[in-house]
């Protein structure tokens, strides 16, 4: 039962922290990878929602790039572009990576 009741507890602080972050559905329309600093950002169709004051700009921004994570967001990413395919996004509710632009939380394809 205890397990039970933490497990609970994880789930719904975890899905407060999304319904407060920004969130996007639609195709990825532009994918940028700068050759500067290796920063990735993407911009899709549709309008987002939630986003934080800090976004100022439309563009979601990969927070760590170089991670495993990143890695398989940016394969994500590309497979959605190619195939004309859906996804959504949700964001970490800042703009850690760059100042103007939401950091990617999760993907979904």
């Amino acid at each position: 039962m205890y397990k039970f009741i933490s497990m609970l507890a994880l789930l719904f602080a975890t899905q407060s922290n999304i319904a407060y972050a920004g969130e996007q559905s639609g195709k990825v329309l532009n994918l940028i990878v700068r050759s500067s600093d290796g920063m990735i950002y993407f911009e899709m169709e549709n309008k987002a929602t939630g986003k934080p004051a800090c976004a100022t700009h439309s563009y979601w921004i990969i927070a760590d790039e170089k991670s495993t994570t990143g890695k398989q967001q940016m394969a994500m990413l590309l497979a959605a572009r190619v195939s004309g395919q859906v996804i959504s996004v949700y964001g970490t509710n800042t703009c850690t990576r760059w100042s103007d632009g939401e950091d990617v939380s999760g993907i979904i394809f």
